[in-house]
């Protein structure tokens, strides 16, 4: 039903395995831990520039609001008339509220492809719509862009004594996938929580601390252009805007623990990788963005200076100008 979200996903995966498989042993965990990491790396590449646009439009959503609140009060009566002159200003402004939600769209669709894709090398499970099939079958299954070889690679590869589509909460009686017919199972489920664990973690973690970056750089900007609300409907605004934060900073990391239990060694590792390159990227996003904020400052003061009338001289007067 969703191909044209799995095939894509397999893909790229397929093509990071292929390059890794060059230097390396292609059913060595490591090798696939790498196609996993540089999956998330091509992706956010890609995202770089709708990010940098997202938080453009942020700061200008910020310069939006006392001439939102503005027009409000002037078109408090006339919905039409303001829906109008509220999109004019946006474009003038170069706001975009679209601008934000971008990056998660793209990103949540490919986390669960990402999620199908890893579980569909092990298909003896019954959970989640999987199909319940033999060990047999299973090991000779093709996966999306993945053919019979590669998928027995995967279930063969080990990292750090782990499978990595095994999970936390996963049937021992699906173990038996993870290894060929005629041998034994290598691995417990104490091999998978020692590896998914400390992952899940130090990604709660990026989380919090990717989410304190931007709050400490908001309320650093609000205290020094301190603007107070000038109506209720700007307070609770801005109430809202304080609970949010409080959500992305305490409740988002703590939400995505409790999903550990059903989440393959792959996805963890996926989401590691994703976190350490959103926390490294912001940080360095935010520093353009103040380098950006610096030089319109000084273009806006040369300007003024520019036009401003020479010390000594005599202003200019249009009107008295026009008359003679």
């Amino acid at each position: 039903m969703l191909d044209f979200i799995y095939y894509p996903i397999s893909g790229v995966l397929w093509f990071w395995h292929k390059v890794f498989s060059f230097v390396l042993d292609p059913a060595s965990g490591i090798t696939w831990l790498l196609a996993i990491v540089f999956l998330v790396f091509t992706i956010r590449v890609l995202l770089v520039k709708p990010m940098a646009n997202q938080m453009r439009s942020a700061r200008r959503m910020q310069e939006f609001q006392p001439k939102m609140q503005e027009l409000q009060r002037k078109y408090k009566n006339d919905r039409q008339a303001l829906a109008i002159e509220m999109r004019k200003v946006q474009k003038e402004m170069g706001v975009n509220p679209l601008a934000s939600c971008l990056p998660a769209l793209v990103q949540m669709p490919i986390f669960l492809g990402l999620f199908h894709v890893l579980r569909s090398f092990n298909r003896t499970g019954t959970t989640f719509g999987a199909p319940g099939m033999s060990v047999e079958e299973t090991r000779n299954t093709p996966n999306y862009f993945f053919g019979v070889n590669e998928v027995q690679s995967f279930l063969d590869a080990r990292l750090f004594g782990s499978p990595l589509s095994g999970y936390i909460s996963m049937d021992p009686a699906n173990y038996n996938a993870f290894s060929p017919e005629g041998m034994g199972i290598d691995f417990t489920r104490t091999n998978i929580i020692l590896l998914i664990v400390p992952l899940m973690l130090a990604s709660a973690v990026m989380m919090h601390f990717t989410a304190r970056m931007s709050i400490d750089r908001t309320k650093k900007r609000q205290a020094a252009n301190p603007k107070k609300p000038v109506d209720e409907k700007a307070q609770a605004m801005q109430m809202q805007m304080d609970m949010m934060q409080r959500l992305m900073l305490w409740v988002m990391p703590v939400l995505y623990l409790t999903g550990g239990f059903m989440w393959q060694v792959g996805l963890a590792v996926y989401m590691f990788a994703n976190n350490a390159w959103t926390l490294v990227q912001q940080k360095l996003l935010y520093e353009k963005m103040d380098r950006e904020e610096e030089a319109e400052k000084e273009a806006k003061l040369a300007a003024r200076r520019t036009s401003a009338p020479k010390v000594g001289a005599r202003p200019v007067n249009p009107k008295k100008k026009g008359k003679r």
